[in-house]
Protein backbone atom coordinates (compact mmCIF):
# COMPACT_ATOMS: atom_id res chain seq x y z
CA UNK A 1 0.00 0.00 0.00
CA UNK A 2 2.10 3.07 -1.00
CA UNK A 3 0.85 5.71 -1.06
CA UNK A 4 1.29 6.80 -4.49
CA UNK A 5 0.33 10.78 -5.56
CA UNK A 6 -0.15 12.14 -8.27
CA UNK A 7 2.46 15.29 -7.50
CA UNK A 8 6.30 15.44 -8.50
CA UNK A 9 7.28 13.74 -5.36
CA UNK A 10 9.14 10.12 -6.12
CA UNK A 11 8.17 7.20 -3.55
CA UNK A 12 11.32 7.96 -1.63
CA UNK A 13 9.70 11.54 -0.79
CA UNK A 14 5.77 10.57 -0.05
CA UNK A 15 6.00 11.09 3.65
CA UNK A 16 7.61 13.81 5.03
CA UNK A 17 8.39 14.42 8.80
CA UNK A 18 6.02 12.10 10.44
CA UNK A 19 6.32 12.39 14.05
CA UNK A 20 5.25 8.74 14.75
CA UNK A 21 2.83 7.39 17.19
CA UNK A 22 4.42 4.81 19.08
CA UNK A 23 3.02 2.29 22.12
CA UNK A 24 4.44 3.86 25.22
CA UNK A 25 4.87 1.06 27.78
CA UNK A 26 5.40 1.56 31.67
CA UNK A 27 6.66 -2.06 32.65
CA UNK A 28 10.46 -2.42 33.07
CA UNK A 29 10.49 1.42 32.17
CA UNK A 30 13.93 2.98 32.57
CA UNK A 31 12.23 6.44 32.91
CA UNK A 32 13.56 7.62 29.50
CA UNK A 33 10.87 8.91 26.59
CA UNK A 34 12.20 8.27 22.60
CA UNK A 35 10.66 10.55 20.48
CA UNK A 36 11.10 9.19 16.58
CA UNK A 37 10.32 11.23 13.65
CA UNK A 38 10.74 9.98 9.82
CA UNK A 39 11.43 11.33 6.34
CA UNK A 40 11.00 9.53 3.44
CA UNK A 41 10.32 6.12 1.56
CA UNK A 42 8.17 2.73 2.99
CA UNK A 43 11.33 1.55 3.60
CA UNK A 44 12.47 4.04 6.34
CA UNK A 45 9.49 3.95 8.45
CA UNK A 46 9.92 0.25 8.50
CA UNK A 47 13.41 1.10 10.06
CA UNK A 48 11.60 3.20 12.71
CA UNK A 49 9.50 0.38 13.36
CA UNK A 50 12.64 -1.57 14.08
CA UNK A 51 14.45 1.10 16.11
CA UNK A 52 11.19 1.42 18.44
CA UNK A 53 11.10 -2.67 19.02
CA UNK A 54 15.18 -2.54 20.21
CA UNK A 55 14.40 0.57 22.55
CA UNK A 56 11.45 -0.31 24.01
CA UNK A 57 12.66 -3.82 25.21
CA UNK A 58 15.23 -1.49 26.92
CA UNK A 59 12.86 0.17 28.58
CA UNK A 60 12.37 3.43 26.91
CA UNK A 61 8.54 5.47 27.23
CA UNK A 62 7.35 6.86 24.05
CA UNK A 63 6.12 10.74 23.65
CA UNK A 64 4.34 12.32 20.31
CA UNK A 65 6.69 16.04 21.85
CA UNK A 66 9.86 16.30 20.54
CA UNK A 67 9.93 18.80 23.54
CA UNK A 68 9.46 16.37 26.44
CA UNK A 69 11.88 13.26 24.80
CA UNK A 70 15.38 12.47 26.40
CA UNK A 71 16.40 10.44 23.07
CA UNK A 72 15.11 12.40 19.28
CA UNK A 73 15.80 10.49 16.35
CA UNK A 74 15.23 11.81 13.10
CA UNK A 75 15.54 8.98 10.34
CA UNK A 76 16.70 10.00 7.16
CA UNK A 77 15.79 10.28 3.28
CA UNK A 78 19.32 11.26 0.88
CA UNK A 79 17.42 10.95 -2.49
CA UNK A 80 17.30 14.61 -3.34
CA UNK A 81 19.04 18.03 -1.96
CA UNK A 82 15.76 19.65 -0.72
CA UNK A 83 15.05 16.28 1.31
CA UNK A 84 18.46 16.94 3.56
CA UNK A 85 17.58 20.49 3.81
CA UNK A 86 14.44 19.73 5.23
CA UNK A 87 16.00 17.52 8.32
CA UNK A 88 19.16 19.85 8.56
CA UNK A 89 16.34 22.54 9.36
CA UNK A 90 14.54 20.60 11.95
CA UNK A 91 18.02 19.34 13.92
CA UNK A 92 18.06 23.27 14.09
CA UNK A 93 14.55 22.88 15.95
CA UNK A 94 15.70 20.29 17.87
CA UNK A 95 18.67 21.92 19.13
CA UNK A 96 16.57 25.10 20.47
CA UNK A 97 14.78 22.24 22.68
CA UNK A 98 18.13 20.54 23.58
CA UNK A 99 19.25 24.49 25.08
CA UNK A 100 16.66 24.10 27.20
CA UNK A 101 17.42 20.39 28.05
CA UNK A 102 21.10 19.93 28.29
CA UNK A 103 20.52 16.07 28.70
CA UNK A 104 18.76 15.83 25.73
CA UNK A 105 20.04 13.41 22.73
CA UNK A 106 19.46 14.20 19.27
CA UNK A 107 20.46 11.17 16.65
CA UNK A 108 20.67 10.89 12.59
CA UNK A 109 19.50 7.76 11.60
CA UNK A 110 19.22 6.20 8.48
CA UNK A 111 20.62 6.86 4.57
CA UNK A 112 22.35 10.26 5.42
CA UNK A 113 24.01 8.72 8.42
CA UNK A 114 27.32 7.95 6.22
CA UNK A 115 27.25 10.84 4.07
CA UNK A 116 26.62 13.82 6.14
CA UNK A 117 28.63 12.54 9.48
CA UNK A 118 30.95 14.70 9.62
CA UNK A 119 28.95 17.87 9.31
CA UNK A 120 26.35 16.73 11.51
CA UNK A 121 28.90 15.78 14.14
CA UNK A 122 31.89 17.78 13.49
CA UNK A 123 30.72 21.39 11.28
CA UNK A 124 27.64 21.58 12.30
CA UNK A 125 27.57 20.01 15.73
CA UNK A 126 23.60 19.56 15.46
CA UNK A 127 24.00 16.04 17.13
CA UNK A 128 25.22 13.60 19.25
CA UNK A 129 24.77 9.99 17.78
CA UNK A 130 24.94 8.93 13.85
CA UNK A 131 23.88 5.20 13.33
CA UNK A 132 23.50 3.58 9.72
CA UNK A 133 20.13 1.49 8.58
CA UNK A 134 22.56 -1.87 9.64
CA UNK A 135 23.37 -0.47 12.98
CA UNK A 136 20.30 -0.20 15.00
CA UNK A 137 21.33 -3.04 17.17
CA UNK A 138 24.03 -1.59 18.34
CA UNK A 139 21.51 1.81 19.81
CA UNK A 140 21.45 0.79 22.99
CA UNK A 141 25.20 1.16 23.74
CA UNK A 142 25.55 4.60 21.68
CA UNK A 143 23.08 5.76 23.60
CA UNK A 144 25.32 5.02 26.70
CA UNK A 145 28.21 6.53 24.87
CA UNK A 146 26.56 9.99 24.66
CA UNK A 147 25.73 9.75 28.25
CA UNK A 148 29.51 9.39 29.20
CA UNK A 149 29.66 12.50 27.42
CA UNK A 150 31.31 10.85 24.29
CA UNK A 151 30.00 11.59 20.67
CA UNK A 152 28.75 7.77 18.76
CA UNK A 153 28.73 6.65 15.33
CA UNK A 154 27.84 3.63 13.59
CA UNK A 155 27.55 3.73 9.82
CA UNK A 156 28.94 0.12 9.93
CA UNK A 157 27.34 -1.56 6.72
CA UNK A 158 26.69 -5.13 6.76
CA UNK A 159 26.06 -7.90 4.27
CA UNK A 160 23.94 -10.50 6.29
CA UNK A 161 21.87 -7.86 8.85
CA UNK A 162 18.28 -8.46 7.97
CA UNK A 163 16.34 -8.40 11.57
CA UNK A 164 14.77 -10.61 10.86
CA UNK A 165 14.48 -12.28 14.85
CA UNK A 166 12.98 -8.44 15.92
CA UNK A 167 9.07 -7.74 15.96
CA UNK A 168 8.53 -4.75 15.11
CA UNK A 169 6.52 -2.51 16.87
CA UNK A 170 3.90 -0.88 14.84
CA UNK A 171 3.69 2.79 14.51
CA UNK A 172 0.95 5.34 13.54
CA UNK A 173 -0.92 2.02 13.04
CA UNK A 174 -4.51 1.73 11.93
CA UNK A 175 -4.65 -1.74 12.94
CA UNK A 176 -5.64 -2.91 9.25
CA UNK A 177 -2.67 -2.85 7.27
CA UNK A 178 1.55 -2.89 8.00
CA UNK A 179 4.66 -3.32 6.04
CA UNK A 180 6.71 -6.18 6.21
CA UNK A 181 10.37 -5.50 4.95
CA UNK A 182 11.37 -8.82 3.01
CA UNK A 183 15.67 -7.83 2.20
CA UNK A 184 17.79 -5.17 2.71
CA UNK A 185 20.38 -2.54 0.51
CA UNK A 186 20.47 -3.15 -3.52
CA UNK A 187 23.00 -4.27 -5.98
CA UNK A 188 21.36 -1.97 -9.17
CA UNK A 189 23.87 0.64 -9.24
CA UNK A 190 22.00 3.41 -11.16
CA UNK A 191 24.03 5.71 -11.68
CA UNK A 192 21.70 8.41 -10.04
CA UNK A 193 20.78 6.59 -6.87
CA UNK A 194 22.61 6.88 -3.88
CA UNK A 195 20.95 3.54 -2.20
CA UNK A 196 23.49 0.90 -2.40
CA UNK A 197 26.06 3.58 -0.94
CA UNK A 198 23.61 3.94 2.10
CA UNK A 199 21.99 0.91 2.58
CA UNK A 200 24.78 -1.88 1.31
CA UNK A 201 24.61 -5.00 -0.65
CA UNK A 202 21.51 -7.10 -1.39
CA UNK A 203 20.22 -9.47 1.18
CA UNK A 204 17.20 -11.23 1.09
CA UNK A 205 15.47 -11.96 4.80
CA UNK A 206 15.22 -15.80 6.06
CA UNK A 207 11.75 -16.83 4.18
CA UNK A 208 10.01 -18.45 7.77
CA UNK A 209 10.10 -15.21 9.38
CA UNK A 210 8.46 -13.24 6.65
CA UNK A 211 5.61 -15.91 6.49
CA UNK A 212 5.76 -15.99 10.35
CA UNK A 213 5.44 -12.32 10.39
CA UNK A 214 2.82 -12.06 7.87
CA UNK A 215 0.83 -14.80 10.45
CA UNK A 216 1.10 -12.79 13.27
CA UNK A 217 -0.13 -10.08 11.49
CA UNK A 218 -3.36 -11.54 10.66
CA UNK A 219 -3.80 -13.35 13.87
CA UNK A 220 -3.76 -9.61 15.06
CA UNK A 221 -6.37 -8.35 13.02
CA UNK A 222 -4.26 -6.94 10.26
CA UNK A 223 -6.29 -7.04 6.59
CA UNK A 224 -3.30 -5.68 4.63
CA UNK A 225 0.39 -6.64 4.62
CA UNK A 226 3.12 -4.36 2.36
CA UNK A 227 6.47 -6.91 1.24
CA UNK A 228 8.61 -4.00 0.75
CA UNK A 229 12.32 -3.92 -0.66
CA UNK A 230 14.59 -1.61 -2.98
CA UNK A 231 13.98 -4.24 -5.57
CA UNK A 232 11.37 -7.52 -4.65
CA UNK A 233 11.63 -9.19 -7.57
CA UNK A 234 15.71 -10.22 -6.89
CA UNK A 235 14.07 -11.15 -3.72
CA UNK A 236 15.94 -15.15 -2.86
CA UNK A 237 16.51 -16.91 0.20
CA UNK A 238 18.66 -20.25 0.37
CA UNK A 239 17.83 -21.60 3.24
CA UNK A 240 20.96 -22.64 6.00
CA UNK A 241 21.26 -26.87 6.57
CA UNK A 242 23.58 -28.24 8.56
CA UNK A 243 27.06 -29.44 6.89
CA UNK A 244 26.50 -32.90 5.35
CA UNK A 245 22.93 -32.19 4.86
CA UNK A 246 20.96 -31.83 1.45
CA UNK A 247 20.91 -28.46 0.79
CA UNK A 248 17.41 -26.97 0.49
CA UNK A 249 15.83 -25.46 -2.54
CA UNK A 250 16.38 -21.34 -3.16
CA UNK A 251 13.11 -19.81 -2.71
CA UNK A 252 12.30 -16.95 -5.13
CA UNK A 253 9.89 -13.86 -5.10
CA UNK A 254 7.05 -15.00 -6.83
CA UNK A 255 7.38 -18.54 -4.43
CA UNK A 256 7.30 -15.87 -1.65
CA UNK A 257 4.89 -14.30 -2.70
CA UNK A 258 2.47 -17.73 -2.64
CA UNK A 259 4.02 -18.79 0.91
CA UNK A 260 2.06 -14.83 2.15
CA UNK A 261 -0.90 -15.20 0.61
CA UNK A 262 -1.71 -18.18 1.96
CA UNK A 263 -1.63 -17.29 5.36
CA UNK A 264 -5.27 -16.56 4.40
CA UNK A 265 -7.46 -15.82 1.50
CA UNK A 266 -8.56 -13.26 3.95
CA UNK A 267 -5.18 -11.04 3.93
CA UNK A 268 -4.27 -8.86 0.88
CA UNK A 269 -1.21 -8.84 -0.41
CA UNK A 270 0.66 -5.44 -1.70
CA UNK A 271 4.73 -5.37 -2.63
CA UNK A 272 6.43 -2.95 -3.72
CA UNK A 273 9.01 -1.65 -5.84
CA UNK A 274 9.49 -3.95 -8.82
CA UNK A 275 11.85 -3.57 -11.15
CA UNK A 276 11.73 -3.67 -14.84
CA UNK A 277 14.66 -6.19 -15.50
CA UNK A 278 13.61 -8.50 -13.06
CA UNK A 279 9.94 -8.78 -13.05
CA UNK A 280 9.14 -12.30 -14.11
CA UNK A 281 6.27 -13.86 -15.93
CA UNK A 282 6.09 -16.20 -12.82
CA UNK A 283 5.43 -13.48 -10.77
CA UNK A 284 3.06 -12.60 -13.07
CA UNK A 285 0.94 -15.88 -13.23
CA UNK A 286 0.83 -15.99 -9.47
CA UNK A 287 -0.24 -12.68 -8.74
CA UNK A 288 -3.36 -13.64 -11.25
CA UNK A 289 -3.71 -17.43 -9.72
CA UNK A 290 -4.14 -15.45 -6.11
CA UNK A 291 -7.29 -13.14 -5.45
CA UNK A 292 -6.12 -11.51 -2.21
CA UNK A 293 -2.51 -10.39 -4.46
CA UNK A 294 -3.69 -7.29 -5.56
CA UNK A 295 -3.11 -6.52 -9.08
CA UNK A 296 -1.28 -3.60 -9.23
CA UNK A 297 2.62 -3.14 -9.87
CA UNK A 298 5.28 -0.23 -9.14
CA UNK A 299 7.57 -0.89 -12.24
CA UNK A 300 9.37 2.72 -12.30
CA UNK A 301 10.59 3.46 -15.86
CA UNK A 302 12.76 6.41 -15.26
CA UNK A 303 12.82 7.26 -19.06
CA UNK A 304 11.23 6.61 -22.02
CA UNK A 305 14.98 6.68 -24.30
CA UNK A 306 17.12 3.70 -24.13
CA UNK A 307 20.31 5.85 -24.82
CA UNK A 308 19.14 8.13 -21.10
CA UNK A 309 18.58 4.53 -19.78
CA UNK A 310 22.11 2.96 -20.29
CA UNK A 311 23.20 6.20 -18.87
CA UNK A 312 21.16 5.44 -15.81
CA UNK A 313 22.62 2.66 -15.72
CA UNK A 314 19.33 0.89 -15.67
CA UNK A 315 20.17 -2.45 -17.70
CA UNK A 316 16.97 -2.41 -19.79
CA UNK A 317 15.94 -0.62 -22.78
CA UNK A 318 12.66 0.72 -24.28
CA UNK A 319 11.68 -1.75 -26.20
CA UNK A 320 12.40 -4.96 -22.95
CA UNK A 321 9.96 -2.23 -20.63
CA UNK A 322 7.52 -2.29 -23.07
CA UNK A 323 7.05 -5.93 -23.62
CA UNK A 324 7.43 -6.17 -19.74
CA UNK A 325 4.04 -4.14 -19.64
CA UNK A 326 2.35 -5.87 -22.31
CA UNK A 327 3.34 -9.03 -20.41
CA UNK A 328 1.46 -7.41 -17.30
CA UNK A 329 -1.36 -6.34 -19.20
CA UNK A 330 -1.76 -9.98 -21.15
CA UNK A 331 -1.39 -11.87 -17.88
CA UNK A 332 -2.98 -9.68 -15.62
CA UNK A 333 -5.24 -7.28 -17.76
CA UNK A 334 -6.90 -5.19 -14.87
CA UNK A 335 -3.19 -4.57 -13.39
CA UNK A 336 -3.26 -0.86 -12.13
CA UNK A 337 0.67 0.24 -12.82
CA UNK A 338 2.74 3.36 -11.21
CA UNK A 339 5.47 4.51 -12.32
CA UNK A 340 8.88 6.83 -11.48
CA UNK A 341 10.31 9.23 -13.86
CA UNK A 342 13.19 11.97 -14.02
CA UNK A 343 13.50 14.36 -16.71
CA UNK A 344 16.28 16.60 -17.36
CA UNK A 345 19.19 13.33 -17.07
CA UNK A 346 22.45 14.42 -18.33
CA UNK A 347 22.66 15.28 -21.85
CA UNK A 348 19.15 14.19 -22.54
CA UNK A 349 18.06 16.08 -25.58
CA UNK A 350 14.55 17.26 -26.24
CA UNK A 351 13.90 13.78 -28.51
CA UNK A 352 14.73 12.21 -25.75
CA UNK A 353 12.14 14.21 -23.47
CA UNK A 354 9.81 13.28 -26.18
CA UNK A 355 10.28 9.55 -26.46
CA UNK A 356 9.60 9.74 -22.52
CA UNK A 357 6.47 11.00 -22.87
CA UNK A 358 5.60 8.80 -25.57
CA UNK A 359 6.12 5.88 -23.18
CA UNK A 360 3.88 7.19 -21.09
CA UNK A 361 1.23 7.25 -23.82
CA UNK A 362 2.06 3.80 -24.69
CA UNK A 363 1.31 2.47 -21.35
CA UNK A 364 -0.79 5.23 -19.63
CA UNK A 365 -0.12 4.75 -15.96
CA UNK A 366 -2.86 4.89 -12.95
CA UNK A 367 -0.36 6.79 -11.06
CA UNK A 368 3.37 8.22 -11.45
CA UNK A 369 6.02 9.91 -8.94
CA UNK A 370 7.85 12.56 -11.27
CA UNK A 371 10.83 14.68 -10.68
CA UNK A 372 13.49 16.74 -12.10
CA UNK A 373 17.10 15.25 -11.95
CA UNK A 374 19.19 15.89 -9.03
CA UNK A 375 22.77 15.03 -8.89
CA UNK A 376 23.58 13.25 -5.51
CA UNK A 377 26.99 13.48 -4.51
CA UNK A 378 28.68 10.52 -4.33
CA UNK A 379 26.73 8.65 -7.08
CA UNK A 380 28.09 7.51 -10.05
CA UNK A 381 26.34 9.94 -12.64
CA UNK A 382 27.93 12.48 -10.38
CA UNK A 383 31.61 11.24 -10.76
CA UNK A 384 30.67 10.18 -14.41
CA UNK A 385 28.70 13.03 -15.93
CA UNK A 386 28.24 16.66 -15.52
CA UNK A 387 25.20 17.73 -14.91
CA UNK A 388 24.45 19.87 -18.17
CA UNK A 389 20.45 20.61 -18.37
CA UNK A 390 19.53 23.98 -17.63
CA UNK A 391 16.83 24.07 -14.49
CA UNK A 392 14.32 25.80 -16.12
CA UNK A 393 14.29 23.26 -18.98
CA UNK A 394 14.26 20.29 -16.54
CA UNK A 395 11.32 22.35 -14.83
CA UNK A 396 9.69 22.81 -17.88
CA UNK A 397 9.78 19.43 -19.05
CA UNK A 398 8.85 18.47 -15.71
CA UNK A 399 5.85 20.12 -16.22
CA UNK A 400 4.67 18.19 -19.58
CA UNK A 401 5.63 15.34 -17.54
CA UNK A 402 2.95 15.92 -14.73
CA UNK A 403 -0.01 17.44 -16.99
CA UNK A 404 0.36 14.30 -19.02
CA UNK A 405 -0.18 11.99 -16.03
CA UNK A 406 -2.75 13.85 -14.59
CA UNK A 407 -4.70 13.13 -18.13
CA UNK A 408 -3.69 9.14 -17.62
CA UNK A 409 -4.78 9.41 -14.65
CA UNK A 410 -7.99 10.59 -14.92
CA UNK A 411 -8.18 7.97 -17.84
CA UNK A 412 -7.79 5.48 -16.13
CA UNK A 413 -10.22 6.47 -13.03
CA UNK A 414 -12.48 6.85 -15.50
CA UNK A 415 -13.46 3.09 -16.41
CA UNK A 416 -13.74 1.95 -12.74
CA UNK A 417 -16.70 4.47 -12.96
CA UNK A 418 -19.64 2.53 -13.48
CA UNK A 419 -17.70 -0.86 -12.15
CA UNK A 420 -17.79 -2.39 -8.82
CA UNK A 421 -14.72 -2.56 -6.64
CA UNK A 422 -13.67 -4.63 -3.48
CA UNK A 423 -12.58 -2.02 -1.19
CA UNK A 424 -10.83 -2.54 2.23
CA UNK A 425 -12.09 0.38 4.54
CA UNK A 426 -8.85 2.26 5.80
CA UNK A 427 -10.73 4.94 8.00
CA UNK A 428 -12.54 7.89 7.62
CA UNK A 429 -12.35 10.59 4.26
CA UNK A 430 -9.88 13.23 5.15
CA UNK A 431 -12.35 15.72 3.90
CA UNK A 432 -15.87 14.56 5.85
CA UNK A 433 -16.02 12.15 8.61
CA UNK A 434 -19.07 11.22 6.80
CA UNK A 435 -17.46 9.32 4.35
CA UNK A 436 -15.08 6.03 4.59
CA UNK A 437 -12.00 5.90 1.93
CA UNK A 438 -9.92 2.91 1.45
CA UNK A 439 -7.95 1.25 -1.80
CA UNK A 440 -9.50 -0.80 -4.85
CA UNK A 441 -7.25 -3.69 -5.81
CA UNK A 442 -5.33 -1.11 -8.05
CA UNK A 443 -4.16 0.80 -5.15
CA UNK A 444 -6.76 3.44 -6.22
CA UNK A 445 -8.07 5.52 -3.70
CA UNK A 446 -11.94 4.88 -3.23
CA UNK A 447 -14.33 7.82 -1.41
CA UNK A 448 -18.06 7.08 -0.45
CA UNK A 449 -20.61 7.59 2.38
CA UNK A 450 -20.34 6.08 5.65
CA UNK A 451 -22.54 2.75 5.86
CA UNK A 452 -23.36 1.94 9.56
CA UNK A 453 -23.88 -1.83 9.08
CA UNK A 454 -19.40 -1.85 8.06
CA UNK A 455 -16.75 -0.62 10.01
CA UNK A 456 -13.10 0.23 9.74
CA UNK A 457 -11.39 -2.97 8.46
CA UNK A 458 -14.13 -4.37 7.05
CA UNK A 459 -14.36 -5.77 3.16
CA UNK A 460 -17.01 -3.81 1.24
CA UNK A 461 -18.11 -3.57 -2.09
CA UNK A 462 -18.26 -0.06 -4.50
CA UNK A 463 -19.75 0.90 -6.77
CA UNK A 464 -17.92 3.76 -8.66
CA UNK A 465 -19.92 6.48 -9.37
CA UNK A 466 -17.69 9.61 -10.23
CA UNK A 467 -14.01 10.77 -10.24
CA UNK A 468 -11.34 13.62 -9.74
CA UNK A 469 -7.55 12.65 -11.37
CA UNK A 470 -6.80 11.21 -7.69
CA UNK A 471 -10.09 9.62 -6.32
CA UNK A 472 -12.74 7.52 -7.06
CA UNK A 473 -16.05 8.43 -5.55
CA UNK A 474 -19.23 5.73 -4.86
CA UNK A 475 -21.47 3.76 -2.40
CA UNK A 476 -21.46 0.68 -1.34
CA UNK A 477 -23.73 -1.99 -2.65
CA UNK A 478 -24.46 -5.33 -1.72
Amino acid sequence: MLDLIHSTKTHDEDRQGEALALPSTVEGSNGRKLYIESYGCQMNFSDSEIVASILLDKGFETTKDYKEADVIFINTCSIRENAEQRVRNRLKEFESAKAKNPGMIVGVLGCMAERLKSKFLEEEKLVDVVVGPDAYRDLPNLIEKVDDGSKAVNVLLSREETYADINPVRLNTNGISAFISIMRGCDNMCSFCVVPFTRGRERSRDTHSIVREARELYNAGYKEVTLLGQNVDSYKYTPEVPEGEESLPTVNFAQLLSLVAEVSPDLRVRFSTSHPKDITNEVLYTMARYENICNYIHLPVQSGNSRVLELMNRTYDREWYKERVDAIRRIIPECGISTDVITGFCTETEEEHQETLSMMEYVKYDFAYMFAYSERPGTLAAKRYEDDIPEEIKKRRLTEVVNLQREHSLYRLQHFVGKVHKVLIEGFSKRSDKDYCGRNDQNTMVVFPVDERYKVGDYVYVLGQSCTSATLIGKIVD
